[in-house]
């Protein structure tokens, strides 16, 4: 069973499945993540929906880039769980499948390509006060307290 965070299923609405996948990268010192501007200001772990065809691995690293302009090493598998919400920016209902990985953070290539987005690197601390998502802090805190 995967564990679903976030808001309840609204009665009436039709979601679309979105798998994505996400990204813990840490330093040893801090957690790179990304802070989007839009739709609504937040930090998030780096990541976003996997494009039909595509192998997750390769659009974790896609997205990872496009959010961060970091490539990154060694991603494994940590787990997935579920969350039901609106994404304005797509005008659309979705049930996201959010498979979480951690990979370490290799090369700055540069500043994101994606508009806006800022990569930010942030203590653990900060992180799990920051991160807007209560499935990505779960994560974090759950591998943080056996590898940071």
């Amino acid at each position: 069973m995967i564990r679903r965070y976030g808001e309840a299923v609204r009665h009436g609405k039709t979601y679309r499945l979105r798998p994505g996948c996400y990204a813990i990268l840490s330093d040893g010192a801090g957690v790179l993540t990304t802070f989007q501007e839009k739709p609504n200001p937040e930090f998030q772990l780096p990541g976003g929906g996997i494009d039909p065809g595509e192998n997750p691995v390769n659009a974790l690293h896609r997205e990872v880039y496009e959010e961060t302009g970091w490539a990154i090493s060694s991603p494994r598998r940590l787990g997935a769980y579920r969350r039901f919400t609106y994404m304005p920016e797509y005008d659309l209902w979705a049930e996201k499948l959010c498979q979480i990985y951690v990979a370490r953070p290799v090369l700055r290539r540069g500043p994101p390509p994606e508009d806006g987005h800022t990569a930010v690197w942030l203590s653990l601390d900060e992180a799990m006060e920051l991160l807007a998502n209560t499935g990505d802090r779960d994560f974090l805190g759950s591998w943080s307290r056996h590898y940071f």
